[in-house]
């Protein structure tokens, strides 16, 4: 059979399995998340990390941290339309939109490569030291926040290329929030097995929640409110949601495993939680708390995910081969029902 044959046939089948999966086993009880498209991401291999949406464009842009690249993904059109290459294990990406830049966080070699949203060209690095991982934008002030090293945060600014401040924390950071009416972020320090609390403002750690009997929390969001936060932890597999005034607990969930991302949908008062296991948790607001509402199954190892508000689109990305077929790495494009 002729090599396109052969690729048209793989993703034929691939569809297929997914329709399967991820579809309605009743016509009058769809489940929360439908797949809706699959967009191919050919000749990326290994693992896939975080992703960013420049949303002017309605680009999806997906660090490849096994492929060493970026992938611009033009969602109107369904494909991939530029890859930024030469790049040193891309973990963090981020898009300023007043500067139109897209930032690169690179573990390899600790660096913050800058480039034009426009037409992709390289602006500037930024080297902060060691294993630069998320991004965020402080869409207060237009700059871009960075998680790097042993323990530190990065106020990059966009414009200038440069680095405005810098905050120690105890250990490496991993998912962070921030709050705009506060100025503070909310971080992930799963070594130092805490939740570090930062006045960007002051360049200080201004607390220090912990939660017994779980460790490796990973993912973090914050509710549109900035009075909740959610923190999902991989041992045991608990989604813990706290009040950002104490750091309180309000509830915990159990969740699938592997967790890397999680998202509230505050229209449906949902939380979407993507995992490595191969599925994204569904949970919905109830009058005694959180209960699951579904598990929806993706693709092994499938654990990064972006959900867009303004698209209402949960974006998850997958590694290639993800169902033995030979198939090129892909984004699985869910949209929540009803």
């Amino acid at each position: 059979m002729p090599a396109p044959a052969r690729k048209f046939l793989s993703f034929a089948l691939l569809a297929t399995l997914l329709c399967a999966l991820l579809g309605p086993s009743h016509a009058e009880d769809p489940p929360p998340l439908v797949l809706e498209r699959t967009i191919p991401l050919a000749g990326v291999s290994g693992r896939i990390d975080h992703m960013a949406i420049d949303l002017p464009r309605k680009r999806l842009l997906v660090a490849e941290l096994g492929n060493n690249t970026v992938d611009a993904v033009d969602l109107a059109a369904g494909k991939a339309i530029h890859r930024i290459g030469g790049l040193r294990e891309p973990q963090g990406i981020g898009y300023a939109p007043q500067a139109d830049v897209i930032a690169v966080a690179n573990a390899g070699d600790g660096s913050v490569r800058l480039f034009r949203g426009a037409d992709f060209s390289p602006l500037r690095t930024i080297t902060l030291g060691d294993d630069a991982d998320n991004v965020r934008l402080d869409a207060r002030t237009g700059a871009l926040v960075v998680g790097y090293g042993d323990g530190g945060l990065a106020v990059v600014d966009p414009a200038r290329g440069s680095v405005a401040s810098r905050v120690k924390l105890p250990a490496h950071p991993e998912g962070f929030q921030l709050d705009r009416l506060s100025r503070r972020a909310f971080v992930n320090v799963p070594d130092a097995r805490q939740i570090a609390v930062v006045d960007l403002g002051a360049g200080t750690q201004a607390a220090t929640w912990r939660v017994p009997g779980v460790s490796a929390n990973f993912p973090m969001a914050l509710d549109d409110t900035g009075t909740v936060l959610a923190t999902v932890f991989r041992h045991p597999s608990r989604l813990v949601l706290l009040d950002t005034a104490s750091g309180a607990v309000r509830a915990e969930v159990e969740t699938c495993g592997d967790a890397d991302d999680v998202f509230f949908d505050t229209g449906r008062r949902r939380i979407y939680v993507s995992c490595g296991e191969g599925m994204v948790d569904v949970l919905r607001q109830e009058a005694s708390g959180y209960r699951r509402l579904s598990r929806i199954r993706t693709a092994s190892g499938a654990r990064t995910s972006l959900f867009v508000p303004e698209l209402d689109r949960l974006f998850v990305a997958a590694r290639a081969g993800f169902f033995g077929l030979g198939t090129d790495a892909a984004i699985l494009v869910l949209r929540p029902e009803p």
